[in-house]
């Protein structure tokens, strides 16, 4: 599962990559090394105005009648996208880009405890993670729009830290993922992004604090004593 990730890097990163319109968020975006579920992620919906808002991570679909339900649907698997209620008609009408340049998984070792890494591209620059969003109505009448990141099987780099790995999209596929309508050409560009460009690094453990954010967040952990 992906339950933590960075979004370290300008905004004039993303508008340089991707193409996004990073106006909205240009004057609040401020780097995070700790983003975890139920804060508000940087999202892009529209594939015509490519449009940067804010969105809170953990899906709740439109039908959900306690709000709660989000907390547990940070992640959506990519096999299962088209079955599962709470995510076929997003996978179909409403899918999204998720902003990010990097992402923690926890390695389970034999005596008990979880180890964090980092991962990101080798280069350091911007990517997004394939996303799905929903925009939910309060009692009250107050819309809210939530997402889920998408994971899928890991890569080789990822394989031996966990069992999943969110998928990153790159320009192309970016476009694709929230410019195409045919499930069997989106399906396939859910698969893991390549090893031989990624790398990761063992972080120490203050990153499980979700509370805590700082930039040595992201240093090895050798360094850190």
């Amino acid at each position: 599962m992906c339950a933590r990730f960075t979004l370290i890097l300008t905004p004039n990163g993303y508008a340089l990559v991707y193409d996004f319109d990073t106006a909205f968020v240009t004057e609040v975006m401020v780097p995070r090394y700790n983003v975890a579920p139920t804060q508000n992620v940087a999202v892009v919906s529209d594939p015509e105005t490519r449009r940067v808002q804010w969105m809170r991570w953990g899906l709740i679909p439109s039908w959900a009648k306690d709000p709660s339900i989000g907390n547990k649907m940070i992640n959506a698997r990519c096999e299962t996208l088209a079955e599962k209620p709470s995510f076929r008609n997003a996978f179909q009408k409403r899918r999204c880009l998720i902003l990010a340049d990097g992402f923690y998984e926890w390695q389970q070792i034999p005596n008990g405890r979880s180890v964090p890494y980092y991962f990101t591209l080798k280069d350091h620059s911007p990517f997004v993670f394939a996303g799905l969003w929903e925009s939910w109505n309060s009692p009250a009448g107050q819309p809210l729009q939530t997402c889920t990141i998408i994971t899928c099987p890991p890569n080789e780099l990822v394989a031996p830290i966990h069992d999943r790995m969110p998928v990153i999209l790159n320009r192309q596929a970016a476009d694709n993922w929230i410019g195409q309508t045919s499930s069997p050409q989106l399906q396939a560009l859910l698969s893991a992004y390549p090893a031989n460009q990624m790398q990761r690094v063992q972080v120490g453990p203050k990153v499980n604090n979700p509370a805590i954010e700082s930039p040595d967040l992201i240093f090895p952990e050798q360094t850190l004593f």
